[in-house]
C-alpha cells in the first residue's frame, strides 16, 4: 500500500523517471491502492517496455527510500489515449484521486473505463 506519508514523494520520483525515460509527465495521482499518470510518450517507445522500467525503477526506489521490502507493483497496467483536447480534463481527474475515491471505489472505476472504452474483459482476471 502507498501510505499517505511517503505518497507525494513516490509520485514525484514516478515523474522523474517517466522524464530519464524520455517520457513528459503531465500529471501523477494516486491513492493507497494505484496511481495514475497522464504522459506524453514518443512514437519510438514500447508502452510494455516504458511501464516495466517505470515498475522496476520506483519498486527499488520504494525499497531503497521508503524501506517496503515487500512493495511491488502488479503485474498488468491499463493504458488509455487521450486526445489534445481532453488532456486537461484528464490531468485534473490524475491529480484529484483522492476526492474522487471518496465518491467511487478504483474497481468501479476501472471497470466504468474499460466499458467506456468498448474493452471487453472477464472480471475473473481483473483482481
Amino acid at each position: 500500500m502507498i501510505s499517505k506519508e511517503w505518497r507525494s514523494r513516490l509520485h514525484s520520483y514516478l515523474g522523474g523517471t517517466v522524464k530519464g525515460i524520455e517520457g513528459v509527465p503531465l500529471a501523477v495521482g494516486g491513492i493507497e491502492d494505484h496511481v495514475h499518470l497522464l504522459v506524453g510518450l514518443k512514437s519510438s517507445h514500447r508502452l510494455d517496455y516504458f511501464l516495466r522500467d517505470l515498475k522496476a525503477d520506483s519498486s527499488s526506489w520504494v525499497h531503497r527510500e521508503i524501506g517496503k521490502r515487500m512493495f511491488s507493483w502488479q503485474t498488468g497496467y491499463a493504458a488509455f489515449s487521450v486526445s489534445p483536447t481532453n488532456i486537461e480534463g484528464v490531468r485534473q481527474y490524475v491529480l484529484n484521486q483522492e476526492e474522487h475515491h471518496q465518491r467511487k471505489s478504483f474497481q468501479e472505476e476501472y471497470v466504468e473505463l474499460l466499458k467506456a472504452s468498448g474493452i471487453e474483459y472477464d472480471e475473473k482476471y481483473l483482481w
